[in-house]
């Protein structure tokens, strides 16, 4: 029998909805048998509101029930450092396989790096067996990792392309039929494909499918949430969309991961939305959303700001926010035990902040996306020239020469991808966790977040002037 690989990824908060973690769970044990590999592809163990709570380990629940073959890092499965991603490595079932990770030696002698993981049982690449065919596996991390996550600020992630190479050089040398690469590079998988020797890659980082060949390879991302696990047949190169809606729940998992958010004490609830809130791709990255706007009101309160500014990747996709609103649902919107923080900036430094709105070369991210939700301002964007044409701050435009307060995530001012213009010299003061202010926002103002025209994008040329604003209609949907 043709070796079939499994291809999961970024499942990141399935586990806070038990039930859909129970059926993903059913599905790969369905669809697993002596000629399949389950394989991995990164962000598999966090973010979300259970793995914010047990530090990724919920993801165990899953692994022991699946008992998966491969897996890679992801850059969410370091949210808790270097030291708690290995807990998991050992407790884990899977073969853990990293070729471009690396960590500081702590044996007191040598100075140099040292692949992280060695002495628990990560490789750079290993190889699996089925029915005498030989499948070499290897994995990469995006190399701006240690700037993304600042939990894992004591990783070296080097160049992936490199490291790629070294791993099919020695895969080839012990004879495999195929190489796979478990990808964590998100759109850097396109160089991938180009410049290394490689027969399949299973991606992950961006939260939207594929499914298609560039330069002789076979490019696959299941998407965001576990919603869908890719089936590939190596010996074809076909692949098989399978939905975990379709399959009944594992009880025993969806019991287990019940337990622990009954657990958790985040059941309490702060208040009511009457329409429920979308939090999909399709809402967070195309421009003014009621999650987006929910989030940077509260922040905006908080702190007490002239503006308020959260990155569209900080908003977390999944289910409907709707009825009762409790804790976890804030938790999940923003899984991360980061504090909100106050920047002191020129209108003329806010202006630059805001150019990163439609930041093109991320990683993570597809070129067309949009990445500021904002409070207290407007924002004009030329999407043909790609560039910010105004911004007003409470109803007036911004003077350059002005000073203005930005309540935002902390994390921005940590990495150098996001929002490149804001750095921690601009950080006055920072307030408490994330999902804590949202909390106190909504017993004070409760939950009913609406599209108010916040961005507006329009389209310029010589020959043509059209105008949109980005979102749907006030509480009727989302964009």
């Amino acid at each position: 029998m043709p070796p079939r690989l499994l291809h999961y990824s970024d499942l990141e908060n399935v586990y806070d909805t038990p039930d859909a973690a129970g059926r993903l769970a059913t599905l790969l044990q369905d669809r697993a048998g002596d000629d399949a590999i389950l394989a991995g592809s990164g962000d598999n163990t966090a973010p979300g509101v259970l793995s914010l709570v047990t530090e990724g380990r919920q993801s165990l629940v899953l692994y022991d029930a699946i008992q998966p073959d491969v897996e890679t890092f992801g850059n969410h499965d370091f949210d808790y450092g270097p030291a708690g991603t290995l807990d998991i490595v050992r407790a884990s079932p899977q073969t853990w396989v990293s070729s471009n990770t690396y960590l500081p030696s702590d044996d007191g002698v040598d100075t140099d790096l040292a692949p992280f993981g060695r002495d628990d049982g990560v490789v750079p690449h290993t190889i699996e067996t089925i029915d005498g065919v030989r499948v070499g596996f290897f994995g990469v991390l995006d190399a701006d990792t240690p700037a993304l996550n600042p939990a894992a600020g004591d990783l070296t992630v080097t160049d992936p392309i490199e490291a790629g190479h070294e791993a099919v050089s020695a895969l080839r040398e012990h004879g495999v039929d195929h190489v796979v690469a478990l990808s964590h590079l998100g759109r850097g998988d396109d160089d991938l494909a180009e410049l290394v020797d490689v027969d399949v890659v299973l991606g992950g980082h961006v939260p939207a499918e594929r499914n298609e060949r560039r330069h002789g390879t076979l490019l696959t991302r299941p998407g965001s949430g576990g919603h869908t696990v890719l089936e590939i047949d190596l010996a074809t190169g076909d692949v098989i969309r399978h939905q975990a809606a379709d399959y009944p729940v594992d009880e025993d998992v969806a019991d287990e991961l019940r337990a622990r958010l009954g657990a958790a004490g985040l059941d309490e609830v702060v208040g009511h939305v009457d329409t429920p809130i979308e939090r999909t791709e399709a809402t967070l990255f195309h421009g003014e959303s009621r999650a987006g706007n929910f989030v940077a009101d509260a922040y905006r309160w908080a702190a007490d700001a002239d503006v308020a500014l959260q990155n569209a990747g900080g908003v977390r996709d999944g289910p409907r926010i709707s009825g009762d609103v409790t804790i976890a649902d804030l938790v999940s919107l923003v899984p991360f035990d980061e504090p909100v923080s106050v920047a002191r900036l020129t209108g003329r430094e806010l202006q630059a902040v805001l150019q990163g709105a439609r930041t093109s070369d991320l990683g993570f991210a597809e070129s067309h996306w949009w990445h500021a939700h904002v409070s207290g301002a407007t924002i004009t964007w030329n999407d043909t020239a790609d560039e910010l044409l105004d911004i007003e701050v409470d109803g007036e435009p911004v003077d350059p020469d002005a000073t203005y307060t930005l309540a935002t995530t902390d994390y921005l001012f940590h990495t150098s991808d996001e929002f490149p213009a804001l750095d921690a010299d601009h950080r006055v003061e920072s307030l408490d966790v994330q999902h804590e202010v949202l909390a106190a926002y909504a017993r004070e103002h409760g939950v009913d977040p609406r599209i108010e025209g916040r961005i507006t994008r329009v389209s310029r040329d010589a020959h043509d002037a059209t105008e949109h604003h980005a979102g749907g209609k006030p509480l009727d949907g989302e964009n």
